[in-house]
């Protein structure tokens, strides 16, 4: 052997034993691919229900997805069926291949078919998790949030629409250990509202809301306010000026997000952060309201956007513009949890959203039971998602 042949071989000595090791570790990967599908479906209350996938796999493992609140829930389940018999005997490990068959789709038929394709890719990374004996947030770079901040929502769960049933609400979520509360107290006004009078009278009522509210948590904790879209550019800027003196912690979907230079507009002129992007899908739809500097405060919601590897890569793109990521999430226990899971991994993170007070057995839909300590969701190590479903819970709120 000459001295050029024999550096050669000592060269590939290293890389030949590493794939030696590689091919024995590939041997010993779960050999696992997805079965079928369940759906239970839960009452909540007049703003929409619970929808949860558990999918099942060749070998018992399964795994939670929340596949709820697309505003058409019949569709969803349409969408269900149809793509998990896309995934039927496919590898748990095809997520990027589930993105790339569902796309399309979803770019037609919109929210029923993104929040199905993302309640099963949901499904896919607990079942990962718990292959390999880790927690979710371990696939995606490991934790670096030991803190996943919640604020509460009051809004999906206050009945009495008047400054005082905000502010009662907003009493209850501080007793929980909540400090931030976030309201959408526009909501009643009709879209589309042209007379300046119309749009003075419901502006005014929504501030006085929000001014209940603030009276009520105090100056130390934080408020949130949701436009919910119902604002031209005109009067979106005037809402802000309204605002200025509750001292937000942001003001969030002024206008809709196309044409987006209404919000950037608003972004430019509001003496608040501004946030938004719940209903945005995918990195494609995110980029150009992230590069337009639409809002300060990205919003992607792990039911819509395309899942948790989608919320990955839009908190990247927030990162790169620097930019906030705070994701959306009236969710269930099970869409709060797989946020959670993302976020704790992303160094752009601020705090995530809890849905309050809608139903008092919320906490047991899963086991073990969601916990809030310290306006904190407490995200455990157990692996996948680190939480099963309740069945009986599940059943004695069926939807019937």
């Amino acid at each position: 052997m000459n001295r050029r042949s024999m550096l050669q071989r000592l060269a590939l000595t290293p890389l030949t034993m590493a794939a030696d090791k590689f091919a024995c570790g590939e041997r010993r990967l779960p050999n696992l691919t997805v079965d079928g599908l369940e759906v239970f479906r839960v009452k909540v209350n007049r703003r929409g229900n619970w929808t949860i996938a558990r999918l099942q796999t060749s070998r018992g493992v399964s795994g939670l997805g929340d596949a709820s609140q697309s505003g058409k829930d019949d569709q969803t389940l349409v969408y269900l069926k149809q793509f998990s018999a896309l995934l039927r005997g496919r590898s748990i490990f095809d997520i990027e291949w589930l993105r790339r068959i569902t796309t399309p789709i979803i770019l037609q038929h919109g929210a029923p078919a993104a929040v199905a394709a993302s309640a099963l890719e949901q499904c896919l990374w607990d079942i990962q998790g718990k292959a390999f004996s880790v927690p979710v947030y371990d696939l995606f770079g490991g934790r670096i949030q030991e803190r996943i901040r919640v604020y509460a929502n009051i809004n999906r769960s206050t009945d009495d629409r008047t400054p005082e049933g905000f502010a009662r609400m907003a009493e209850r979520a501080v007793s929980a250990s909540f400090d931030a509360v976030k309201l959408a107290p526009f909501d009643e006004m009709p879209r589309g509202l042209t007379d300046k009078a119309q749009i003075e009278h419901f502006t005014q009522f929504g501030v006085a809301c929000a001014q209940e509210v603030r009276n009520t948590i105090g100056p130390g904790r934080d408020l949130l306010i949701d436009a919910h879209s119902h604002f031209n550019r005109e009067d979106g800027l005037e809402l802000a000026r309204c605002l200025e003196p509750l001292h937000l912690l942001w003001l969030e979907e002024v206008t809709p997000a196309k044409p987006v230079d209404d919000l950037v507009a608003i972004n430019k002129g509001a003496p608040m952060p501004t946030a938004g992007g719940e209903s945005i899908y995918g990195v494609t739809g995110f980029y150009p309201y992230i590069k337009a500097e639409a809002v300060d405060i990205v919003m992607p919601d792990v039911k819509v956007c395309g899942g948790m590897l989608e919320m990955k890569k839009i908190a990247a793109l927030a990162e790169g513009a620097g930019l906030i990521a705070s994701p959306h999430g009236p969710a269930s226990p099970v869409g709060n949890m797989t946020a959670a899971h993302v976020i704790a991994t992303v160094s752009n993170f601020n705090i995530l959203e809890f849905s309050f007070g809608e139903v008092p057995w919320r906490a047991e839909l899963v086991d073990p039971p969601e916990q809030i300590s310290a306006s904190a969701l407490v995200l455990s190590s157990r692996p996948g998602l680190g939480i099963t479903l309740n069945e009986k819970t599940a059943a004695t709120y069926a939807v019937s």
